[in-house]
């Protein structure tokens, strides 16, 4: 069972929220937070799963409330919901730890799909915000997926061992964790983030996770 904590200033908007996702059998909503101030005190007494964040909300708003959560609440899982599709919104809610950024006019079964997926640890965006975002890149994983370029798989560019970095970047690992799992010093760890980032024309973490879980499942095996 996903506990789910809607964080939604519009009541009306709220309650159908709540409907729509307790007719799914395995996400339980075990509260409602009129703004960002209501969210942090809710997350602290029930700790959901994954916070489901508007945010623009009078108080306090989305923008502030999901690093505080992030920070105060790190297995605490932020799935940004909202009506604006601004490229500067999405990056700095993704930079400061949101693990997705929907739109609200995502159907109902794609969000359940969403929040299961964003519990897992995936990266989730509607529709056409990953073009937002990296149009270039979009531009050439489409080619990829289209079976127009054969010959170009970006992560082809990378060596094993920072294909298995990657990886771990995909899932939302730190450096620490990865030296550990890879058994290599951080240093090392950093050396290859930096090596991922400049082949395959990335600026950050963020980037390079969104950019792993948007490559077909092929590529990624």
């Amino acid at each position: 069972m996903i506990r789910v904590l809607i964080v939604e200033d519009q009541t009306i908007v709220r309650q159908g929220l709540r409907r729509l996702l307790e007719a799914q059998p395995d996400l339980q909503i075990v509260g409602e937070a009129e703004n960002g101030q209501q969210a942090i005190e809710q997350v602290a007494q029930y700790l959901p799963d994954l916070v489901l964040m508007d945010i623009r909300m009078p108080i306090m708003d989305g923008l502030t409330a999901t690093p505080i959560i992030c920070d105060r609440f790190p297995k605490v899982k932020v799935l940004i919901l909202t009506t604006f599709d601004d490229e500067q919104y999405i990056e700095k809610l993704m930079q400061i730890g949101a693990v997705g950024y929907l739109l609200k006019d995502t159907p109902s079964e794609e969000l359940a799909q969403a929040i299961r997926s964003a519990h897992r640890g995936y990266t989730q965006f509607s529709p056409g915000l990953f073009d937002k975002i990296f149009p270039q890149r979009s531009n050439s994983l489409l080619a990829i997926r289209s079976g127009l370029v054969q010959d170009k798989n970006p992560v082809e560019e990378l060596t094993p061992r920072e294909q298995e970095v990657l990886s771990l970047i995909a899932i939302g690992s730190s450096n620490r964790e990865i030296a550990e799992m890879l058994c290599i010093s951080e240093k090392t760890v950093k050396n290859h983030v930096s090596s991922i980032l400049s082949r395959l024309n990335l600026r950050d973490r963020t980037q390079a996770a969104v950019f792993a879980h948007s490559l077909p499942a092929s590529t990624q095996d």
